[in-house]
């Protein structure tokens, strides 16, 4: 039986939404039948796709849903316009401007029984689907430590959020994911050194659930771009380069050390390192086809608003631990943040 084909609608046409035009416009099983646009299509983005300049002109195209790639600030309105008219929506990150915010998206789709998914695209990289998989099958044994750096350039395509909610929720998001665990607690510190209203650079320590050390550096202020997961635990460590798609695991020794300096300086012996061979595809379009089934009723693995809504809030923690130079703890999730587990790669 063939697959029928989704009318899709997109929602911004800066950085991030020329990418899912790009990606839309290919969709097996999809057609992306407008774009709205208040600026138009200035960069021939929109694949000879009709750009109109209102959200009501959009709707009228008669959509299965929509992504909404439009500035965060606005995340809240379009997207609770979209559940009053019924139509499922893939909201990119963060969710919302604010955790009220969010959770007033939540409430809405949840009324309205609307398929919606938040754009944490880190989930679909390969070497982090693959890092799951294994932590799941118990391949590091007890987990210690995860400790994340995102850093690289200033992007010009930011104004209205700072460093914490545009680039640190991918990692307080695949924190959580990948370790199957949420945030109980944290300190963070952040700096701004360019001269705009929010911070470029954070640093962020924490706790998870299960007592798992947290460590965070994300800035915008690095000629070096850099975006790199170390997991550590009882076996070894595996990291992971998102930028090359690449999964190494460097494994405790079982070989014993015999120079004598190195053996007292080591907490642990150096072992085998190994990189995997992983399928590498593109996140986008993984994080695309997982929706697009989920709109067509399929069980896949999304981010769900619920999971969008818990980033949030942690991100306002890191801020708020900032601004008071001292340690949060924060409220038990309503929901498990473990997801279907994705199949291993």
């Amino acid at each position: 039986m063939s697959r029928r084909t989704l009318r899709a609608g997109l929602i911004g046409l800066g950085a991030m939404g020329r990418n899912h035009a790009r990606v839309l416009s290919s969709l097996d099983g999809v057609e992306l039948v407008g774009v709205m646009d208040p600026a138009g299509d200035t960069t021939g983005a929109g694949r000879n796709t009709l750009v109109v300049p209102t959200l009501h002109e959009l709707l009228a195209r008669g959509l299965d849903y929509a992504v909404v790639a439009c500035p965060t600030a606005s995340h809240e309105e379009v997207g609770l316009a979209l559940a009053d008219n019924g139509v499922p929506a893939l909201i990119e990150k963060p969710l919302a401007h604010s955790a009220t915010a969010a959770q007033r998206l939540v409430d809405a789709f949840d009324r309205a029984g609307l398929v919606a998914g938040v754009g944490h695209i880190e989930r679909f990289n390969p070497a982090l689907r693959s890092l799951r998989s294994r932590l799941e099958a118990g391949e590091l044994g007890d987990v210690f430590q995860v400790v994340t750096r995102r850093q690289g350039p200033f992007p010009h395509r930011i104004a209205d959020v700072g460093v914490v909610k545009d680039l640190a929720t991918h990692d307080i998001d695949l924190t959580s994911w990948v370790t199957g665990h949420d945030y109980v607690s944290l300190c963070a510190r952040t700096v701004s050194k360019s001269g705009r209203l929010h911070e470029d650079m954070v640093s962020v320590v924490g706790d998870l659930s299960d007592g798992t050390l947290v460590s965070h550096l994300v800035n915008w202020l690095s000629p070096h771009k850099e975006r790199y997961t170390s997991v550590t635990g009882e076996r070894g460590c595996l990291v992971a380069d998102t930028l090359t798609a690449d999964l190494t695991f460097h494994a405790n020794g079982a070989v014993a050390t015999e120079w004598e300096a190195l053996r007292a300086f080591r907490g642990v012996a150096e072992g085998d390192m190994v990189r995997y061979a992983i399928p590498k595809r593109e996140p986008l379009l993984v994080e695309h086809e997982l929706f697009r089934d989920a709109v067509d009723g399929k069980a896949t693995d999304i981010v769900t608003l619920e999971q969008g809504l818990r980033t949030v809030e942690v991100a306002e923690a890191v801020l708020d631990s900032a601004r008071r130079k001292a340690s949060v703890s924060l409220r038990s999730p309503r929901t498990p943040t473990l997801a279907v587990v994705p199949q291993r790669s």
